[in-house]
Order: C-alpha cells, then sequence, then structure tokens
C-alpha cells in the first residue's frame, strides 16, 4: 500500500491487514454490509469510517427507489497511484 501522509496509523494498519486500498475497500464494504457493520467489520467506530471517507474523498450518498426503480453507477474510479 502506499505510504500516503493523509492516511492515519489506524488507516495504514486496516490496509496492511487487508492488502486492499480503503478507496476501494470501504466503499465496497459499506454498499455490501452498511455503515454500522462496516464499521464493526474494520474495527472503528462509526465515526472513523465517516471522517476516513471524508479524508479519502469518498462520497456517501443515499438514494430511495420506488419499487421497480434501479440506480446505475458507471465510470472506473481514478485514485492517485494506479
Amino acid at each position: 500500500m502506499p505510504n500516503s501522509p493523509n492516511r492515519t496509523p489506524a488507516m495504514l494498519e486496516v490496509e496492511e491487514a487487508r492488502g486492499e486500498r480503503l478507496e476501494i475497500l470501504i466503499p465496497r464494504l459499506i454498499n455490501s454490509i452498511g455503515l454500522t457493520a462496516t464499521a464493526t467489520e474494520l474495527g472503528i467506530s462509526k465515526s472513523s469510517v465517516n471522517y476516513w471517507c471524508m479524508k479519502l474523498g469518498i462520497i456517501r450518498q443515499m438514494v430511495a427507489l420506488v419499487p421497480g426503480e434501479r440506480v446505475e453507477v458507471r465510470g472506473r474510479p481514478k485514485i492517485d497511484g494506479d
């Protein structure tokens, strides 16, 4: 994992333990298991997950859909160092 100056020691520890960049890991976890379970899975608080998202530029949005509607996310993430 790149040693980025905007990462706290806890962030670096999670990246090292998981072998995945937080910019990929956090959105994947939040989308699959939710914010609370993500915090539990990573061993940090919900407020830390929110802080890490803010610090890393991860945008979280909630969408309410009527039955039959769907949301499509397009594009390939551009992450420094890729």
